[in-house]
């Protein structure tokens, strides 16, 4: 798989300068969740983060992400920030100077200043969802799960109080360290409750088929 990759995205890249648009291109690489752990040594390997694709532990969730741009972003430049790849979509239109929908709320926000190295990029929290469900809740080095589940195969099992890890001092998440700050947790549920006062669920594409 790397040597295809490597192969596939070498052409893309090479396409883009044989046209003579690199330097009006940007190229994101991301992969969309952890590694398959049902499939074991061919599944791949998260390292020392805990869990694997269909889990929102960070195995599952966190990803390797490279952008790319010649003359607009600075190479070997890296950003320890937290984004998301619902952030991709605000970005793209950003650049393309496209509107917005105003129809509806948008999860993501314009990543412009991570890629450019500019002041101004606010994000500190992520909300993790499994359907309509809240798993869990990144905000700033802590992380709080509602409900935990195995990629595969098994159920979820619900916390109450959440479970809390500091990510920064614990990224594999072994240490619940929820009854040592009930502040933290307060926190949380109060940017809880101010998210989902914002939501208004939109019905399942997947739904609407059958």
């Amino acid at each position: 798989m790397v040597e295809e990759f490597d192969w596939s995205v070498g052409r893309i890249l090479q396409s883009l300068r044989a046209a003579g648009v690199a330097e009006k291109t940007l190229v994101v690489f991301t992969s969309d969740n952890g590694p398959w752990l049902t499939q074991k040594l061919r599944g791949g390997s998260a390292g020392l983060l805990r869990g694997g694709k269909g889990s929102t532990w960070e195995g599952g969730m966190r990803v390797p992400c490279i952008a790319w741009w010649p003359g607009a972003i600075a190479p070997g430049t890296v950003c320890r920030h937290m984004a998301s790849t619902l952030d991709l979509f605000p970005t793209a239109a950003a650049l393309a100077r496209a509107p917005l929908p105003r129809d509806r709320r948008l999860d993501g926000t314009d990543m412009a200043p991570l890629l450019f190295a500019r002041p101004g990029w606010e994000r500190d929290t992520l909300f993790f969802y499994r359907g309509t469900r809240l798993m869990a809740v990144r905000h700033g080095p802590w992380k709080a799960h509602f409900i935990t589940q195995a990629g595969y195969g098994k159920g979820p099992t619900a916390h109450d109080p959440p479970a809390l890890y500091h990510l920064e001092r614990d990224p594999s998440e072994k240490f619940d360290v929820a009854g040592k700050h009930p502040d933290v947790i307060a926190a949380i549920l109060r940017i809880v409750v101010a998210h989902q006062s914002t939501l208004v669920p939109a019905p399942s594409q997947l739904d609407e088929r059958h």
